[in-house]
C-alpha cells in the first residue's frame, strides 16, 4: 500500500500531474464563478454583497488547511529530520498567510455594508488576526535564521504551537457571543440549497488551487536548494583548485 501511495504521489507531483491539476483547478474555479454569480440567488437580507462568501469562506478554509499541513509537516520534521518536511511546512505557511490575509480583507469588505464598520474586535476577527500574526512571525523567524537545521527546528516548534489558534478561530463563534454568522448551524442550514452547492464547489476549487500552489512552491524551493548546493560545490572546487 505504501508503495502504491508513493507511486500515486509521484504521478501527481510530476510535470504532467501538475499540468492536469492546474487544468482541473482552472475548470473548477470557472464553474465556481458561474455558480456563485449566476446560479446562486442573492441573500434575502444582505443582497449581492453576500456573494463574497464564495471567496471569503474558501479563503478561510485554505488558511486552516495550510496551517494543518504546517502542523503535520513540522511534527514529521522533528521526528525524521528530513528537509523535505521543512520545505513543505514553509511552502504551506506562505500560502496560509496569503489566504488568511485575503479572508481578513474580504471580511472587512463584507462587514462594512452589513455591520457599518470595516473592523470590530469580534472574537472570530480577533483570533483570525492573531492567527495571521503567528504565522507571519513564523515566516519572519525562518528568514532570520540562516543555518538550515536551526531554521527548520525553530520553525517546526512555532508551526506546531501556532496551530493551537486554528481550533480557537473555528470555535470562536460558538464559544463567545459573536457578530460573525455561522454558515452551518447544528440541525439546520442557514443558506439555501443553491448557495450550499455553489459554496461546496468553491471549497473544492480552492482546495485544488491550494494543491497546485503548494506543489509549485515546493518545486521552487527544491530548485533553490539544488542551486545553493551547486554554488557551494563550485566554491569548494575553486578553493581547492586555488
Amino acid at each position: 500500500m505504501a508503495a502504491a501511495a508513493e507511486r500515486t504521489f509521484g504521478r501527481v507531483t510530476s510535470r504532467t500531474g501538475e499540468r492536469i491539476l492546474g487544468m482541473l483547478a482552472a475548470a473548477a474555479l470557472a464553474i465556481s464563478t458561474f455558480l456563485s454569480l449566476v446560479v446562486a440567488p442573492p441573500d434575502a437580507v444582505q443582497g449581492d454583497v453576500q456573494r463574497l462568501m464564495y471567496i471569503h469562506v474558501p479563503a478561510a478554509w485554505l488558511a486552516y488547511l495550510s496551517f494543518l499541513v504546517v502542523f503535520v509537516a513540522s511534527i514529521a520534521y522533528l521526528r525524521t529530520k528530513k528537509a523535505r518536511w521543512d520545505r513543505l511546512a514553509g511552502a504551506s505557511a506562505e500560502i496560509g498567510v496569503m489566504f488568511t490575509a485575503l479572508a481578513i480583507v474580504l471580511g472587512a469588505l463584507w462587514g462594512k455594508p452589513i455591520w457599518g464598520t470595516w473592523w470590530t474586535w469580534d472574537p472570530r476577527l480577533t483570533t483570525t488576526a492573531l492567527l495571521w500574526l503567528l504565522y507571519a512571525s513564523y515566516l519572519l523567524l525562518r528568514s532570520a535564521v540562516p543555518e538550515p537545521h536551526r531554521q527548520a527546528a525553530f520553525g517546526a516548534v512555532v508551526g506546531i504551537v501556532g496551530f493551537a489558534d486554528v481550533p480557537i478561530v473555528f470555535m470562536s463563534i460558538r464559544w463567545w457571543r459573536s457578530l460573525h454568522p455561522a454558515v452551518m448551524n447544528p440541525g439546520r442550514l442557514s443558506i439555501s440549497s443553491e448557495m450550499l452547492v455553489a459554496l461546496i464547489i468553491a471549497l473544492a476549487a480552492f482546495t485544488l488551487l491550494y494543491v497546485c500552489l503548494l506543489l509549485l512552491r515546493a518545486h521552487v524551493e527544491e530548485s533553490r536548494r539544488r542551486l545553493e548546493e551547486a554554488k557551494q560545490a563550485l566554491g569548494l572546487y575553486a578553493w581547492k583548485g586555488g
